[in-house]
C-alpha cells in the first residue's frame, strides 16, 4: 500500500484543557518514514492513566500537539523492506508505551538494549506519543485512525486473545507484569497488589497466572471487594473501613505491587504488610510530588523497596504468550473512538471497570 493512500489523522490534544474533553480531531504528519518502520491501521487503543497526565501536562510540559494512546492494537498496512519481527502486511500487532531506543545506532547497542530490557535505554527511551524519534520526528499516539512506529517495538498479537483484551495488555499489562515476573512471583509467594484499577486489576489476573500462593489486593473503599474476588484475589484489604488492617495483615506478604499514583500512599503502612526481606515495587508515578518512606520500615525488616517500567518487546510477547494459554480476561469497556473525549473525562472521574479501549 503506497504511503498516499491514507491519512494520519486523529484526536489532538492541543494544550492542557485537552484533558478537559476538549481534545480536537485533525491530520497530523507522522514519522518520517524508514525502512524499518510498520504502518498500522488501528483498530483498538486503550486508555491509560498516562495518557491524562500528558494531555494536562502533569509528569513535565508536553509538546503540543500530541495525540495520545499507547496501548495500540491494529492491523499492520505497510511493512518496510528492513523491518524486523517478521510482520507481514495484514498481520494483526499492536504497540505498547515505547516506540524507541538506541538499538543498534552508532554501531553499538548499549548494555541494556543489548540484553533486551529496552525499557531502561541508557541513550534514550521514546514514548510511543508526546517525545521524538532519533530522527527528530514527533511521535504520535493511538487516539488515531494510524500509527507508524520502528519495527523493533510493533508486537505480533497472539491469535488466543482479542484485540479489545490485548490492547491494554500493552501498558498496563506488561507494567504490572515485568515486575511480577522479575521478582518470582509464582508457587511459594504471597502476593500484594496495592490500588485496584486499570494497573491493579492487571496485576492480580498476574498474580494468579503465575500461581502465586495467595493474593492480597490492598484499596481504600470496600466497594472494590467483589471485584477483587471475582478477579483472582484470595484476600481484600479495605484501609478505609479497617482501622486495624496493619495490625491484621503485619509481615504477611512476600512482594506488593503498588499501582497508586499519589504522593499522599501511607507507604511506612505499606510497606509493614511484608515479611522480612520482602519487596514493594512502585510502578504509579504521582505527579503531586515525591513519596515519603519512614526510614525504620525499610530497616528494622531489612525490606526492600524498587520500581519498574513496562518491559522490552521480548518481555511482551512472553507475557501476551502467558495470556494466551491461561485465557487472562481483563475487565475491558469499549468505546467508539467518536467518543474519546468523554472516555478520557469518565476514567479521569474513576469509571472505568478496569479499562476503557477506543474503537475504530
Amino acid at each position: 500500500m503506497a504511503e498516499t493512500d491514507y491519512k494520519f489523522e486523529g484526536w489532538m490534544g492541543l494544550d492542557k484543557n485537552s484533558a478537559n474533553g476538549q481534545m480536537v480531531w485533525q491530520e497530523f504528519e507522522p514519522k518520517t518514514w524508514e525502512e524499518t518502520d510498520i504502518d498500522i491501521q488501528i483498530t483498538h487503543c486503550g486508555i491509560c492513566g498516562s495518557d491524562l497526565h500528558m494531555l494536562r501536562a502533569g509528569w513535565y510540559p508536553t509538546p503540543y500537539p500530541c495525540c495520545v494512546g499507547h496501548e495500540i492494537v491494529g492491523i499492520a498496512v505497510r511493512v518496510g523492506s528492513e523491518a524486523t519481527g517478521g510482520i507481514k502486511v495484514g498481520d494483526r500487532v499492536g504497540v505498547g508505551a515505547q516506540a524507541d531506543a538506541c538499538l543498534q545506532r552508532n554501531g553499538k547497542k548499549c548494555d541494556e538494549c543489548a540484553q533486551g530490557k529496552e525499557q531502561y535505554c541508557v541513550d534514550r527511551f521514546v514514548n510511543t506519543y508526546g517525545d521524538f524519534h532519533f530522527n527528530g520526528s514527533k511521535t504520535y499516539g493511538g487516539y488515531a485512525l494510524y500509527n507508524r512506529t520502528p519495527s523493533h517495538f510493533v508486537i505480533k498479537i497472539p491469535d488466543g486473545i482479542e484485540s479489545s483484551l490485548a490492547a491494554p495488555m500493552l501498558c498496563a499489562g506488561i507494567t504490572t507484569y515485568s515486575p511480577l515476573k522479575h521478582h518470582e512471583c509464582g508457587p511459594g509467594k504471597k502476593v500484594g497488589v496495592v490500588g485496584l484499577g486499570g494497573l491493579g486489576h492487571f496485576a492480580v489476573l498476574w498474580a494468579k497466572a503465575l500461581g502465586a500462593d495467595k493474593v492480597v489486593a490492598v484499596s481504600r473503599k470496600k466497594s472494590k471487594e467483589v471485584d477483587a474476588l471475582k478477579l483472582g484475589a484470595d484476600v481484600y484489604i479495605a484501609t478505609d473501613e479497617d482501622p486495624d488492617w496493619v495490625q491484621h495483615h503485619g509481615r504477611s506478604l512476600d512482594l506488593i505491587i503498588s499501582t497508586v499514583s499519589s504522593s499522599k500512599m501511607p507507604m511506612g503502612d505499606y510497606l509493614s504488610l511484608l515479611r522480612t526481606d520482602g519487596t514493594l515495587i512502585q510502578v504509579g508515578n504521582p505527579e503531586d510530588g515525591v513519596l515519603s518512606i519512614p526510614a525504620p520500615s525499610l530497616i528494622m525488616r531489612r525490606v526492600k523497596l524498587g520500581g519498574s517500567c513496562i518491559g522490552g518487546p521480548n518481555e511482551i510477547r512472553e507475557m501476551l504468550q502467558l495470556a494466551a494459554e491461561k485465557k487472562v480476561t481483563p475487565w475491558v469497556q469499549e468505546v467508539p473512538m467518536k467518543d474519546a473525549n468523554q472516555a478520557v473525562l469518565e476514567m479521569a472521574a474513576g469509571k472505568a471497570q478496569y479499562r476503557y479501549v477506543l474503537v475504530n
